[in-house]
């Protein structure tokens, strides 16, 4: 590998890192091309395309942060978010990460700092009283409501990404208690396998949805309004289908909080640790690498604890 050529001549070399060393999905990788690619895009602006990796400063990634901050989307006319910003900052962090794996002189990837943003750090989640809400909004008399009530209960039940409870199939649950639960390996973000577990609520939910099924399509949950179940092209839910799902009942039922399906993870998340689940128990739930990303929950449980406490002893006299 030739490790004096140009900075942005490096991304095929970066992708095939990211896809035998570190074992990316192609899914990251392509989120990893985009992300870089404004970063080289930027450099020509600036017209320093023929920037070597030794010949990048911190100097430099301040003023790319900058851009970043001040780049409004040619569409919407509105600069991008602090979270957004740090998708294109944390492919730059990799890009360093492995010009440092191969030897090649260049800046660490500590020098690249992230966005601060509080208000993207707060962890939205629905307490008790909006969850039973919600999980009892779809109707039980059509198809569509029993489909959709069983996806709102295995969403809260499980802990699910969005795009792992999409990946479903009929044929994953697998009964371990005919009047308790289901549990089912799944593989999660990364690529790893880890086991989810389903209430009984889920589980009552799934089966009444399932007993109205009459196709053969393998997805666990399937779109109806093509109307065709002889279709050979598959009729799974998308992910922006079962946001929008989720968007519909949020709606209907008047929640002041503009739920998500990860909101329901970070519902699921709070309530085990509310319920008094330790916090590596809860990693394993979530199939989180990394604690750290678990403690976000902390946050809330503390908060609510902190609450408590006030409550307990306001007013108090000794």
């Amino acid at each position: 590998m030739d490790k004096n050529k140009p900075l942005i001549k490096y991304l095929i070399d970066f992708l095939d890192y990211c896809e035998i060393e570190k074992g990316l999905s192609s899914k990251t990788q392509e989120n990893y091309t985009r992300f870089l690619r404004k970063f080289f895009y930027w450099l020509k602006e600036i017209k320093r395309e023929n920037l070597t990796p030794a010949s990048l400063t911190p100097e430099l990634i301040w003023q790319y942060k900058v851009y970043l901050s001040r780049h409004a989307n040619p569409k919407t006319k509105k600069t991008l978010k602090k979270t957004t910003q740090n998708y294109y900052l944390i492919a730059l962090r990799s890009l360093l990460e492995f010009f440092a794996e191969k030897d090649i002189a260049s800046l660490p990837s500590s020098k690249v700092k992230l966005a601060k943003d509080k208000a993207d750090k707060e962890v939205k989640f629905l307490k008790l009283e909006q969850l039973s809400r919600l999980l009892s909004a779809p109707s039980a008399d059509t198809v569509i409501g029993l489909r959709d009530r069983a996806l709102l209960e295995t969403l809260f039940s499980t802990g699910l990404r969005v795009a792992e409870l999409a990946a479903l199939n009929s044929d994953q649950l697998r009964v371990k208690d005919e009047t308790v639960d289901i549990e089912t390996a799944i593989i999660g973000k990364g690529g790893k396998i880890r086991t989810v577990y389903f209430s009984e609520r889920a589980v009552r939910a799934l089966r009444a949805y399932l007993r109205e099924r009459r196709d053969m399509d393998e997805a666990l949950f399937i779109n109806y309004r093509r109307g065709n179940h002889q279709s050979e092209q598959s009729r799974r839910l998308s992910v922006k289908s079962i946001e929008d799902i989720v968007k519909k009942y949020v709606k209907i039922t008047g929640l002041p909080v503009m739920a998500t399906p990860h909101t329901l993870r970070h519902s699921f998340a709070t309530d085990l640790l509310n319920q008094g689940v330790d916090l590596r128990t809860v990693q394993e739930f979530l199939g989180h690498s990394n604690i750290a990303t678990t403690q976000i929950y902390t946050h809330v449980t503390n908060k609510q604890l902190r609450d408590i406490h006030r409550k307990v002893h306001e007013g108090r006299n000794f």
